[in-house]
């Protein structure tokens, strides 16, 4: 494993963005949503995911000009049309609007069609959150889920969000797939050459599937499928996970008469085309409810009794949302960013694609 400086993987990051032709003032957004994964502790959407958001822009299914077009705009509620450009951009403005409008009206939706892939959903939940709000968002994605009792990759990872402020030194900051786990960490399984758990997806006979390289392959071929959360059967709680990956569907999809299901695959008649991912932002102005400390106290109060409970054996601590974030960025600034070889392929393969010195250690 090589480590390598916050600073200059934020610095090269940046660069590759504004070298694949996204403004600048819009490739410091990108960066500091892919960067805030890293210093999370979430690999999977972090400096991994770069060159995935190069190729996409160089096949022509991704826009480096982010084009906004207002839909409809009523109040607290707005619907947009991405045009397939930057889903940071898009998503980072979304939910600045919405904290806008929640400002003035007390709460505010914005749903958003024709966009990509947005990073990790969290970034998105601690904007509210650090203006005391209450944040969430939901987010689309190409098929990745069976139904419950289904073989069909048909829904996507469909992440959920929410955050909100506490007076302790992180807010509470759920971000979750309503998949067993994220096609991300799949991801990372694969460039670190590691089997994937067998709980994680099955083949058409709903059998395990493990080889983590084989079943990126054969997600796209509908060959093999993610599991949602609850497993595949009723009795473990399959259905709340399949449930869960519906509503967000539904969010991301309907409110803003957008694509959905195997509309998001990115590929028709065998060629390539852009993945028309929906999103949705929720922010609700905390003090139009009650004042923001009692809010904060209470909240925080939930936390500290469930971290406070009885442990279970051989289990050090209870966690909340969003702690094991705030403590892993201290760990990443001080030890840098974790680059496996085969990511460390990527960066040079970029660093000589866009004639950027390749970051060093």
């Amino acid at each position: 494993m090589n480590y390598y400086k916050v600073e200059t993987v934020y610095d090269f990051m940046r660069q590759v963005f504004i070298k694949s032709g996204v403004p600048e003032d819009e490739a410091t957004i990108c960066a500091d949503v892919l960067i805030a994964s890293d210093l999370s502790g979430i690999e999977s959407h972090g400096v991994g995911r770069l060159r995935m958001y190069y190729d996409r822009i160089k096949a022509g299914v991704q826009s480096a000009q982010t084009d906004i077009e207002i839909l409809s705009d009523k109040a607290a509620i707005s619907v947009w049309d991405g045009n397939h450009g930057m889903g940071q951009v898009i998503s980072y403005r979304a939910m600045k609007e919405a904290i806008g409008k929640a400002k003035k009206f007390g709460i505010s939706a914005i749903a958003v069609r024709n966009s990509t892939h947005y990073g990790i959903a969290g970034f998105y939940a601690k904007m509210a959150a650090d203006e005391d709000m209450i944040g969430i968002t939901v987010t689309n994605a190409r098929p990745s889920i069976a139904p419950l009792f289904g073989v069909d990759p048909m829904l996507g990872t469909n992440p959920i969000a929410f955050g909100a402020p506490t007076d302790m030194e992180y807010p509470f900051l759920y971000d979750a797939a309503t998949s067993i786990s994220q096609r991300g960490k799949i991801e990372v399984l694969a460039r670190e050459d590691k089997p994937t758990p067998p709980a994680w997806a099955i083949d058409r006979k709903a059998q395990p599937v493990t080889d983590s390289k084989q079943l990126l392959v054969d997600l796209l071929e509908k060959q093999a499928a993610m599991v949602g959360l609850g497993g595949t059967e009723e009795e473990t709680g399959g259905h709340k996970g399949y449930g869960l990956a519906v509503m967000v569907e539904i969010l991301s999809a309907a409110l803003q008469n957008g694509s959905y299901l195997a509309g998001l695959h990115g590929y028709e008649k065998g060629k390539r085309v852009p993945y028309r991912l929906g999103h949705f932002f929720l922010a609700m102005d905390i003090s139009a409810f009650t004042d923001i400390e009692s809010f904060k106290t209470i909240t925080s109060d939930i936390l500290r009794e469930l971290k406070q409970s009885q442990k279970a054996p051989g289990k050090d601590k209870i966690y909340v949302a969003g702690e094991k974030e705030f403590y892993a960025e201290k760990n990443v600034r001080e030890q840098g960013i974790p680059v496996t070889e085969n990511l460390k392929k990527d960066l040079e393969y970029l660093s000589k694609e866009l004639h950027i010195p390749m970051i060093e250690k």
